[in-house]
């Protein structure tokens, strides 16, 4: 892994972040439980309470003069030369000079409808996380990651020391049986069907279908979870791990299957569709957003 870790380090460099190259003794100082033999030291990396962001956005927007709808679905959206028209579930039509498509797990539908026609298809792929309970979250004071696996960077368990001073320990990657399926319960059978009968996803599956079966596994089985965390911190045990909320990944797949994983946006008279904001999309949201601006005038 060493030949990656020195890879990222040069690319932390050319991006202009604060990073350097630690030893195994600097790295036991830092993280006195971690396992490994070298490591690379972000001393300006951190977290936030993504909902008070969006709650500050929010309240911005309101200020602004803007406002927010929330449980409204798109059903039709009609262009012509001068706006944009959107009509909802609730009967309401919506008229705009421009249109933003940011809709994350449904980006691809809403595109649709925008008559945008993307060349990909979100696949839902839930990510399951446990929170260290008390005996436990001294294991880890910052925020430890593996060296990512260049063909899934979105793969492999980490820990996160959060705002509240808990820390969560995941994710895996599995398939979501709806597209906001965050429990494994959820099943939305139309969105199922569609991912399993996309032929990208398809594709995807009997290439990795090793991989997937191992994320399966670490799904159903809480052991086999810890084994993949104790590659980063040996101590962990199985009665260390509480249940924590999961996330779900909005993964575009291209029809040949292949994992889209860098930014798409179409454009589409008017309407801007943001069809794949990969992460991490959250760290860099207001870049992305100023991207957007520039992308409609």
């Amino acid at each position: 892994e060493l030949p990656a870790m020195h890879s990222i380090l040069e690319r932390g460099k050319k991006n202009g972040v604060k990073c350097r190259l630690i030893d195994k003794s600097e790295l036991s100082e830092l993280e006195p439980h971690a396992a490994g033999i070298a490591g690379i030291h972000v001393p300006e990396a951190g977290i936030v309470d993504y909902r008070q962001v969006c709650s500050v956005l929010a309240e911005k927007i309101k200020i602004a003069g803007g406002q927010i709808l929330t449980g409204e679905r798109v059903h039709f959206i009609t262009p012509d030369q001068k706006s944009v028209s959107v009509q909802t579930s609730s009967g309401k039509e919506f008229s705009a000079e421009r249109v933003v498509n940011c809709s994350g797990l449904y980006s691809d539908h809403v595109a649709d409808k925008a008559g945008a026609r993307p060349p990909m298809k979100i696949i839902p792929f839930r990510g399951e996380y446990y929170e260290l309970n008390d005996n436990a979250r001294g294991l880890v004071k910052n925020l430890i990651y593996p060296v990512p696996d260049p063909n899934f960077p979105f793969l492999g368990v980490h820990f996160t020391r959060m705002i509240n001073g808990g820390v969560e320990c995941g994710p895996n990657a599995v398939l979501a049986y709806a597209r906001e399926g965050y429990s494994k319960l959820k099943i939305n059978p139309s969105e199922l069907i569609e991912s399993l009968t996309y032929p990208g996803f398809l594709r995807l599956a009997a290439k990795f279908w090793k991989t997937g079966l191992g994320e399966m596994w670490r799904s159903a089985n809480k052991r086999a979870f810890v084994k993949a965390l104790s590659r980063l911190v040996p101590e962990i045990k199985t009665e260390h791990l509480c249940p924590a909320p999961a996330g779900v990944r909005a993964q575009a797949v291209s029809s040949n299957g292949s994992m889209v994983d860098d930014f798409y946006f179409s454009r589409n008279g008017n309407i801007l569709n943001v069809c794949n904001a990969p992460s991490p999309a959250a760290t860099a949201s207001l870049n992305i957003a100023k991207v957007i601006g520039e992308n409609l005038n």
